[in-house]
């Protein structure tokens, strides 16, 4: 025997050890945990397969070839049971292959030292090739994940295009915060269009300053920033509510004001989604006869003058008006407003954000209309005292712990109606000591008279909401087809991914709505309804989670996620709130839809709406000023390695028939770029489906244009097809809606690269607009 070949033996019984040694350590944490997994009725492969790893470890560990044989035997069968488990998805196959299949190449490596055999090495070489072709066809031919591909047949034609009864309307401008105050989100600009989108460049950057003190990412920023456009600037507010103007053409400052809000008053996060614009009919052309209307972190409403940026005197005390007045004791960070409000016939309609889950005896969810151009308090609405017409006089404050809307409202200038979506009573996973009128206009759309405040209507999506569904969502206005012509409607998305349609004059459903029954039990059993309303005409809700359901970057994460799934009650959507153990939420808080809302094509009646697929892993315990309080594991992540428990994708985005609610396309949403095990960013291109915070723009040309995703970039999407046809990198996360407006010819499409702390997206201040080259 040569010197050599001892010497390559030896190495190879070094090697085998180590190797053995881990498949060893493997297979016994597989079996343990698999045979828990199996005592809760889960999966019985972590067990037969740990024990089957078990066994190949030690007799590699002692350099026999018998374990390599019996470790090809344990991958094999896991190959089967894999492509059995997976149904389709390419990504279900990653932590049941990926870790077994380079083991497995390590041990057929391994072999022609082992014991001589007849292909020896060369052999071992067509395996790992073997392997690697694999590796490659089976995300080509196997990638089944949530696609549902568009049927060009089935695209709507060019329809009628829809009336909006907003005063100020998209086009040149983008007016309000949704465009215009029917929330579409879409314009009929058509300048950048699916024929030149791939020449989209930007043309200027700007950067507000407003960036958090310190590390920003230990900050709690995430500005959620859509501009408006009018006339010749564009108007925007900072994370910490700076007011600036900008030229539209140029992106150079024109104007800013800083109301001065300390850091104090940031809720749990500081963001100003947008602003209002008005124009006083009485005043244009002298000062604040066109104004710029804010609501701010600590309460307050704030009115400058479009052109110069100074307050507006004769706005409540110097151009502010408190909406904390009548409130009782407010502390720093309980109430904010971080939506823009909503201005119909010269009415300011505002609700407020309440700082969760700190105690019952959170101030009111009181709205409130104020004068758009002196700033008097005209009424106030108050679910639990409906004969207050005002503020409280006898004492006592607006009723404590009622639902609040802090999101932003809709509105028909026409009609006088402001389309309310109700947020939950302070207590958001208890309901026992709720009053009857919380009960009924929690988690609701409520149609308000802004004359007097007044409910007309009101529609609600949950009954005795204990899951933290509120509406986040704007309802769009559209006018829908029904009876030969079209009835003035409003489409509401949910955070359950229910889609309603409903008659915007009377709130009743336009489509079906169906009661279907639900889990029962909880921590308040009496008080869980039977029944819940689901929507017959869409729903962006996937199927209930089952075990196979679970993912990780390995075998080993992904059984502890089963173990999780067994150990969690769970019986579907709904599943009440439990505290002796954890519970599943699917789908989360975050929706389904959130606050980035839908987008509507007026012209060819597609709904677009992007959506996040993650469910929360949840508990309660106990809690001083509140019976309990609520352990969110938002997105049910994995410990130490921080990915999340559910396979992907976990974010999409789909095209929806307007009038039949049937889907036209769906595919997931976001790149696996910024996403990765441990937080490291793994900067693949893959479309995963990333959890998203943001909403889209269509517009006339036939585009999507939308940011959101963890991936940090903002896509131009074929609203026909689902292709992205461009896309570009943003200096810091894009959580936010885009806004299109033209100036002097040329269009522009502006996006608010702020970033998120929830969504672990870095946090920035630049403003970055595009365009096709230009002179």
């Amino acid at each position: 025997m040569s010197a050599q070949h001892v010497q390559r033996s030896g190495i190879a019984v070094i090697i085998a050890r180590i190797l053995g040694g881990v498949i060893l350590v493997f297979g016994l944490l597989l079996a343990l945990g698999g045979g828990w997994l199996l005592s809760l009725s889960g999966s019985a492969y972590y067990l037969i397969a740990g024990l089957g790893w078990l066994v190949a470890g030690w007799l590699i560990f002692t350099a026999r070839a018998s374990g390599g044989y019996l470790y090809a035997a344990v991958f094999f069968s896991t190959v089967i049971w894999a492509f059995y488990e997976a149904d389709g998805s390419a990504w279900a196959l990653v932590p049941r292959l990926i870790v077994p299949a380079v083991f497995m190449a390590a041990v057929a490596l391994l072999m022609p030292y082992l014991k001589k055999t007849a292909v020896g090495n060369r052999g071992a070489w067509i395996f790992v090739v073997l392997l690697i072709v694999a590796g490659i066809s089976v995300p080509v031919f196997y990638a089944g994940t949530a696609y549902i591909p568009s049927d060009t047949t089935s695209i709507p034609g060019q329809r009628q295009i829809m009336s909006d009864p907003s005063p100020l309307r998209t086009g040149s401008d983008w007016p309000a915060y949704g465009g215009s105050y029917a929330a579409r989100r879409y314009s009929p600009l058509q300048q950048i269009n699916k024929g030149n989108v791939r020449g989209l460049e930007r043309t200027w950057v700007f950067e507000t300053g407003d960036m958090p003190p310190g590390d920003p990412s230990d900050s709690s920023y995430g500005a959620e920033t859509t501009p408006l456009k009018v006339g010749d600037s564009l108007y925007l507010c900072t994370a910490m509510n700076i007011l600036i103007a900008i030229d539209a053409q140029t992106g150079i400052e024109r104007w800013r004001h800083d109301p001065g809000v300390a850091e104090q008053y940031i809720p749990y996060t500081a963001a100003c989604r947008g602003v209002a614009y008005f124009e006083s009919p009485a005043q244009t052309g002298g000062n604040c006869g066109k104004r710029i209307i804010e609501g701010t972190l600590d309460g307050r409403l704030i009115a400058v003058d479009a052109a110069s940026g100074q307050r507006c005197e004769g706005f409540g005390e110097n151009g502010s008006a408190s909406i904390t007045v009548g409130m009782g004791q407010v502390e720093p960070g309980m109430v904010a407003m971080t939506s823009p409000p909503t201005i119909i016939q010269g009415v300011i309609v505002t609700g407020h954000q309440v700082k969760d889950g700190i105690s019952i005896d959170a101030p009111s969810g009181v709205l409130q209309g104020f004068d758009a151009v002196t700033g008097e308090h005209l009424w106030a609405w108050d679910m639990d005292r409906p004969e207050l017409s005002g503020r409280p006089t006898d004492g006592a404050p607006f009723t404590r712990g009622t639902p609040n809307m802090w999101t932003t409202a809709s509105g028909d200038e026409a009609l006088g109606y402001v389309y309310a979506p109700m947020g939950n009573s302070a207590g958001d996973y208890l309901s026992a000591d709720r009053s009857g009128a919380e009960d009924t206009y929690s988690t609701a759309l409520v149609a308000l008279d802004v004359n007097t405040g007044k409910p007309v209507w009101h529609f609600r999506t949950v009954d005795i909401d204990v899951w933290d569904y509120d509406l986040g969502s704007q309802a769009s206005l559209v006018d829908f087809p029904a009876g030969g012509g079209t009835v003035p409607a409003l489409i509401l998305p949910t955070k359950q991914g229910d889609i309603y349609v409903l008659d915007r004059r009377t709130g009743k459903p336009l489509t079906g709505v169906e009661r279907r029954r639900v889990p029962a039990g909880g921590v308040e059993p009496e008080e869980r309804t039977p029944t819940q309303p689901f929507s017959a005409y869409h729903t962006l809700a996937k199927p209930a989670l089952e075990e196979r359901d679970m993912w990780g970057m390995s075998p080993l994460d992904q059984m502890i996620c089963r173990i999780q799934y067994r150990r969690a009650a769970y019986a579907g959507i709904y599943t009440p709130p439990t505290s002796e153990r954890h519970w599943i939420q699917y789908p989360g808080y975050n929706g389904g839809s959130d606050w980035g809302g839908v987008a509507i094509d007026a012209s060819r009646g597609i709904i677009v709406a992007n959506y996040n697929d993650m469910p929360n892993y949840n508990r309660l315990a106990p809690q001083a000023g509140a019976p309990y309080a609520i352990d969110v594991n938002a997105g049910w992540r994995m410990p130490f390695t921080d990915l999340l428990c559910k396979e992907p994708p976990y974010g999409g985005i789909r095209a929806i028939d307007l009038v039949s609610g049937a889907t036209l396309w769906d595919r997931p949403f976001g790149t696996a770029r910024r996403n990765g095990p441990f937080g490291i960013p793994s900067m693949l291109p893959a479309v995963i489906g990333t959890p998203n915070n943001g909403g889209p723009v269509v517009t006339a040309g036939g585009l999507i244009f939308i940011a959101a995703a963890t991936d940090n970039l903002i896509k131009a999407i074929d609203i026909e097809t689902g292709e992205t046809l461009w896309q570009d990198k943003l200096s810091a996360g894009g959580q936010a809606t885009p806004m299109t407006y033209e100036y002097n010819g040329r269009q522009y499409v502006v996006i608010m690269a702020g970033g998120h702390h929830f969504m672990h997206t870095p946090i920035g201040d630049d403003l970055i607009a595009y365009a096709l080259p230009g002179d």
